[in-house]
């Protein structure tokens, strides 16, 4: 008799994983473009002094954080919309999209709210005063552009929801040349303009963010998004839209948020210890996040596809979905791991040539090169379990393997209260972290093999 794993080893993985890696190619450059963004930001500030960077460096740990946040609310809308395309409900994504625009009118204003009133944050982190000045100042000019780029984020999960990766990525990559030229013109007061150091990144950033919203409602007037009639008449909030998007979006921007925290919080208590700590931690998190992108984009990418399947309730599709980006995956972890086993002093040149914070750095390395099954793992399930709408269970596991086990473990290890005698510091907190992402990643693994396999389930979720 024919199982359903015997069907899913004969579903045609090849063709659903060509689907996958097409929709997710884009959203991987989409992100380096994004991430390319930050690094002229972090490098124009630097050339013009320490004090600006660090005053950037600082506000962007508060404004990143709290902006995946509010736009993690409106991630929503990319699964209920694969599903409503996978179930040929067509007609209903334009309301969706609507009342999703409701939802930034609110999560825009706490965006601005939260950028022009940090001094509490940074006299509660006593942190330098005049690169703590120049944070609020950055935060107060991107202010300007929050609304924009909440907008903005929205409608381009509307595209992602759609299968239309490739227009956001072309937005983000033609922002490079533009914000690098304003950043010039801002941070060293180039063209008649005032020389305003980091302050100027944030001006730059939040003029990024008003082109980026304008671009993308040019490219709405594509058929593809123009032909559901979105923006064709007004709709007021309607209280149980708005409500079935925030059930499924609020543990979204909760779980991003906290994941994000984790590292920032982190961040923060290793810089306790000393400078080189402290930069060894930059560089080890920068390369991580460059082995972190590709999973990240497969799991939007196997959202967008999962979402789909179930709309047009085809479950086992849905399931193949998940094993063939699976397959890939591992191949992916695997190389990456043994790339940075070998190159990892080659990589951390890059960054710097301190021969004490390089060899740091390389012990750190091995961290993530040891993690990283586990930490894409996460990535990539938690994507796939986002198109079934299943949002709360990664919640739930990350704040116990995040902040209930590796920031309070990290902490007892590192200060030498666990083992007294023995402190061993940095790396206290990184076998911490290792054992938090070995305890999500499993677990979600895990999780999405069950509600991948259960029908009560998926359907009980799409209902939502």
């Amino acid at each position: 008799m024919e199982t359903n794993e015997t069907r899913i080893a004969s579903f045609d993985t090849k063709a659903e994983l060509k689907s996958i890696l097409s929709l997710g190619w884009p959203i991987v450059l989409t992100q380096l473009f994004i991430m390319l963004t930050g690094t002229i930001d972090a490098a124009f500030a630097g050339h013009y002094s320490s004090t600006d960077l660090a005053g950037v460096s600082l506000g962007g740990m508060v404004m990143w954080p709290v902006f995946m946040l509010l736009t993690g609310l409106t991630m929503a809308m990319t699964p209920i919309i694969a599903q409503l395309r996978g179930a040929g409900q067509d007609h209903q994504i334009a309301h969706q999209v609507r009342q999703g625009l409701w939802v930034c009118v609110s999560t825009s204003t706490l965006l601005v709210l939260v950028l022009m009133n940090v001094a509490t944050v940074f006299d509660l982190l006593d942190v330098d005063s005049k690169a703590a000045q120049i944070a609020e100042e950055y935060l107060a000019a991107a202010a300007w552009g929050a609304p924009a780029v909440i907008f903005y984020v929205t409608l381009r999960y509307v595209f992602e929801g759609l299968g239309q990766t490739r227009p956001p990525m072309w937005i983000a990559g033609a922002m490079i040349p533009i914000n690098g030229l304003l950043n010039y013109v801002f941070v060293y007061g180039k063209f008649g303009f005032p020389e305003l150091g980091g302050v100027g990144c944030g001006y730059a950033t939040a003029i990024i963010f008003w082109l980026e919203l304008i671009i993308m409602l040019v490219v709405c007037r594509m058929p593809v998004f123009a032909n559901l009639g979105a923006f064709r008449h007004f709709e007021w909030p309607m209280v149980q839209s708005i409500k079935s998007i925030l059930i499924i979006g609020v543990p979204i921007g909760l779980a991003v948020f906290f994941e994000m925290a984790v590292f920032s919080v982190v961040g923060i208590l290793i810089a306790r210890i000393g400078v080189v700590e402290i930069a060894a931690h930059s560089i080890a998190g920068n390369l991580n996040w460059a082995t972190y992108v590709i999973p990240a984009a497969l799991g939007n990418a196997a959202s967008i596809r999962t979402g789909y399947h179930v709309g047009a309730r085809n479950f086992l599709a849905a399931r193949a979905t998940s094993a063939a980006i699976y397959k890939f995956f591992l191949l992916y972890a695997v190389a990456m791991s043994i790339i940075l086993l070998l190159a990892r002093y080659q990589l951390i040149f890059i960054f710097t040539t301190d021969i004490i914070v390089v060899e740091l750095t390389a012990t750190l390395v091995l961290f993530i090169a040891a993690y990283q099954l586990v930490d894409g793992s996460n990535a990539v399930a938690v994507g796939a379990l986002r198109g079934y709408k299943d949002t709360r269970f990664p919640l739930y596991v990350g704040l116990v393997g995040f902040w209930g086990i590796a920031v309070p473990l990290g902490y007892l290890l590192a200060e030498g209260i666990l083992l007294p005698g023995f402190a061993p510091g940095i790396y206290g907190y990184w076998s911490a972290l290792t054992l938090g992402l070995t305890i999500v990643g499993i677990a979600m693994a895990l999780r999405l093999w069950h509600v991948s396999g259960n029908e009560r389930k998926i359907l009980k979720f799409a209902d939502t």
